[in-house]
């Protein structure tokens, strides 16, 4: 039942605790810990909870009102937007490539250039991977074959006919995929324009910027610029298939007309007023260029449909050159990125070695997955259509060349990155061992001998949550791994096949390369398959989303300022969601405890950054569990740093506890280590925030019981003794 009331003041001394769960809440009676909640604000997306008032008494001295801020459906959704993940990850991971660029604006302009590229050849992949399935292995290859035809009756009725109507009608498949995206992209993400805030300034290179984001704009723009790129792609397509058989002035008028399309497609992703909200003649210009787009491909189409006399070739004409062209501009983007990072790192003597090549390893990986899953959906169909052929007839004679490599360097890449992977696992072993054992020394001095089973369990757990520190470079050696294999690609304009290639140079046997082939694509067979299920169970069960979810909600609390078919951001939403309850109850003369967990942390610290100081002053933060600096701050070393979170202290003036675990593999401190260098106020402030918690609090079982406590790692601190006493000691300096 919802019955709200607004929420105003709370207890008899006003003090109200707001809490902003992670990724594995389940719902807010959970969160709140109590049987029966009702919704104060909000809507059935995300909303504000509180206990009924039969649960809470609001009547006692010193009470404290509970209300919980549940924001897990505005990125996860309904079951069907869940497993859209599948088609949307690389979009996504595009996305967030954009925004782990390395701090400081000087080579800003560039990368986001260079990042707006990738993202329009991933929309260009999209659609040649539909052209692959649907134009040369459909509609070229098999309608032309009888053999492929044979007891196939939703096929064999364009057999026989002129290629013209068979890519004419078989087009109508990649452009109803482009209308797919456009249209999924083209729903408004948040509910009503109540979220929206443009008429606040918008700060360039700070987590400041969180709440002030209103990318409709850009986001629109971007749209228009995809929908247009992704059918002058298709046109290109069917108009290279077309000159095969000579070039008429219709075909070079038309060729001309679509690749200058695709010209000014990208270099209006290059213009810097793109994301200037009010700049209305690139709006203008933008759907203009959609419009435009849209009338060519009705020609193009009128065009193939008409033409006779085509090729007799095993291939669509065109399609393999144009699949290799495309990589190849893959890879020199790829690698002017890396050079523009590096050169820009190297600048900057205050950037860590480790920060700012987020970038890249996201960009690749993004290219990576779009173009393995379009070489798999490739593959497969031509798997399906051959019969069960023998493997080595199926991979020479049905997909194009180029697929078959990019399984291969797919298949190699991730194969070498988990090798290393568990060569460094078993090499920092001993390290992490000794460090957890120090850790285990320092907090059980005095465990009994009965104890030693419980206290491996305790290091073991301690050695795997510092691994998380190994991730960064196992995932820039895939990005270099990826990267070659990539290049590699353009192997596939060489008429050897791969298998005889490889024998020839390598010495390996052209039946054990096709072998890896196929197990390779099996392997990414099951990848896709895995993605679907891990959405499913996502979606329905939270102790499985707790492991999954934390790249979807990672991916989706950033705006989409480089792919538009990306999921939409949650935080556009969510940050001035906040701000805006939060205001209330100050207002109302609350004071205000903001208890965040895991992610909900870093909403809460980019809400601070939104609050005023009229409500600063009535505000405390507790976070438990946070990735502030522990992933955020080396991911995206330009929003979140030093700067902006001593920025976060300063704006609640040091009411900030942070509590934190050695047994989290997510979570940590939010300030480093007091070091000699450091000013004893800087010191003696930044000690204040930090607060370690011993986990577990003992490895005996207490009194009255037969077993230990547990091991909490990254779960909440909510039923802690530790958290009830920091949000007392909060509340206290508040008044």
């Amino acid at each position: 039942m919802d019955q709200r009331d607004g929420g105003g003041r709370a207890g008899a001394d006003g003090l109200v605790e707001l809490r902003v769960h992670g990724v594995s809440a389940t719902g807010p009676d959970d969160l709140l810990d109590r049987p029966h909640v009702q919704q104060v604000a909000g809507d059935h997306r995300g909303g504000f909870y509180r206990p009924r008032a039969v649960d809470h008494e609001d009547s006692e001295a010193g009470a404290v009102t509970l209300e919980a801020y549940r924001w897990n459906n505005l990125p996860a959704g309904n079951a069907v937007r869940t497993l859209s993940m599948v088609i949307l990850l690389p979009f996504m991971l595009i996305n967030l490539a954009i925004w782990m660029r390395p701090a400081g604006a000087g080579g800003d302009p560039v990368i986001k250039a260079l990042c707006r590229l990738l993202a329009l050849t991933m929309t260009s992949m999209y659609v040649l991977s539909i052209v692959g399935v649907a134009l040369d292995v459909i509609a070229w290859k098999c309608m032309s074959s009888p053999e492929c035809l044979a007891g196939r009756s939703w096929l064999s009725w364009l057999g026989g006919r002129p290629a013209g109507l068979r890519l004419a009608v078989l087009a109508l498949a990649p452009a109803a995929a482009i209308s797919l995206v456009w249209g999924l992209s083209a729903r408004p993400a948040l509910p009503s324009d109540a979220f929206r805030a443009a008429d606040h300034p918008r700060a360039a290179d700070r987590l400041t910027a969180v709440g002030r984001w209103d990318n409709e704009p850009l986001v629109a723009r971007l749209r228009s610029i995809h929908v247009a790129a992704a059918f002058a792609t298709l046109d290109l397509s069917l108009l290279a298939a077309r000159s095969a058989q000579g070039m008429s002035i219709g075909t070079v008028a038309l060729t001309a007309a679509a690749g200058l399309l695709l010209i000014t497609c990208a270099v209006l992703l290059c213009t810097p007023p793109l994301t200037t909200p009010t700049e209305l003649r690139l709006d203008r210009l933008a759907s203009a260029l959609r419009t435009i787009t849209l009338g060519l491909t009705a020609l193009v189409w009128i065009l193939v449909l008409t033409s006779s006399a085509w090729p007799e070739r095993n291939g669509l004409p065109g399609y393999n050159l144009t699949v290799v062209g495309l990589f190849i501009g893959q890879t020199v983007l790829l690698a002017a990125l890396g050079v523009v990072l590096f050169w820009h790192r190297g600048r900057d003597p205050n950037v860590a070695p480790a920060l700012g090549l987020g970038a890249l390893a996201t960009s690749v990986a993004a290219i990576s997955l779009a173009i393995t899953f379009s070489a798999e959906l490739v593959y497969r169909v031509s798997d399906v259509l051959n019969r069960g052929a023998p493997t080595a007839e199926a991979l020479i004679t049905s997909p194009p060349r180029a697929c078959i490599w990019a399984i291969l360097g797919f298949s190699l890449a991730v194969l070498v990155t988990l090798a290393v992977a568990a060569v460094v696992s078993v090499a920092s072993r001993p390290g992490r061992i000794r460090a957890a054992s120090a850790i285990v020394a320092r907090d059980f001095p005095d465990a009994p001998p009965d104890a030693a089973p419980r206290l491996r369990q305790v290091r073991k757990t301690l050695a795997r949550a510092r691994f998380t520190e190994r991730l960064l470079p196992l995932a820039v050696l895939y990005a270099c791994l990826a990267g070659i294999g990539i290049a590699a690609v353009a192997l596939g304009l060489l008429p050897t096949p791969p298998g005889e290639l490889v024998q020839r140079y390598v010495g390996l046997p052209i039946s054990f390369v096709n072998f890896s082939i196929g197990v390779g694509s099996y392997l990414i067979a099951a990848l896709i398959v895995g993605t679907v299920l891990g959405g499913i169970f996502a979606h329905r069960t939270p102790w499985f989303r707790r492991y999954v979810g934390v790249l979807w909600d990672l991916g989706t609390f950033w705006p989409r300022s480089a792919h538009p078919f990306a999921p939409p951001c949650y935080a556009e939403r969510a940050v001035p969601e906040l701000t805006c309850r939060i205001t209330h109850l100050v207002d109302s003369g609350n004071a205000v405890v903001l208890t965040g967990h895991s992610h909900g942390s870093v909403l809460l610290a980019a809400t601070v950054l939104q609050l005023p100081p009229r409500v600063t002053d009535r505000v405390g933060l507790l976070t438990h569990g946070s990735p502030l600096r522990r992933l955020y701050a080396r991911l995206f070393p330009a929003y979140v740093n030093d700067e902006v979170i001593h920025e976060i202290a300063d704006r609640v003036d040091w009411r900030w506890v942070n509590l934190w675990r050695d047994t989290d593999p997510i979570g940590g401190r939010v300030f480093p280590p007091q070091g000699p260098d450091k000013a004893p106020s800087a010191c003696d402030r930044e000690a204040t925030v930090d607060r370690r918690l011993r986990d577990p609090y003992a490895v005996t079982p207490p009194s009255g019981d037969i077993f230990p406590p547990p091991i909490k790692g990254h779960r909440p601190c909510e039923s802690e003794k530790a958290f009830t006493d920091a949000v007392r000691h909060l509340a206290d300096q508040i008044r």
